[in-house]
């Protein structure tokens, strides 16, 4: 092999390596913002159960209030 043709061979595998680096480094940097995106999603999806169940207690009580009999005759009441 001539001193060209391994001068060339030299800069094609330093410039490789280099391109497969910065391929390495971007795909790490996609991985941690994928994981930090989740960990924001798993506190909001916790956030919205949260929620859920309070406004299903929150309906309870107020299906309980419609359906006791007081309301209604309280509602007559009114209707006078």
């Amino acid at each position: 092999m001539s001193g060209t043709a391994m001068v060339v061979a030299i800069v094609f595998i330093s410039v490789g390596f280099g391109v497969i680096f910065d391929m390495y480094k971007k795909h790490l940097e996609f991985k941690e913002k994928t994981l930090n995106h989740n960990s924001l999603h798993s506190e909001q999806v916790i956030s919205m159960k949260q929620q859920i169940q309070t406004l299903e207690q929150r309906m309870q009580v107020l299906e309980k209030i419609v359906t006791d009999e007081g309301y209604d005759v309280s509602k007559e009441i009114n209707k006078l």
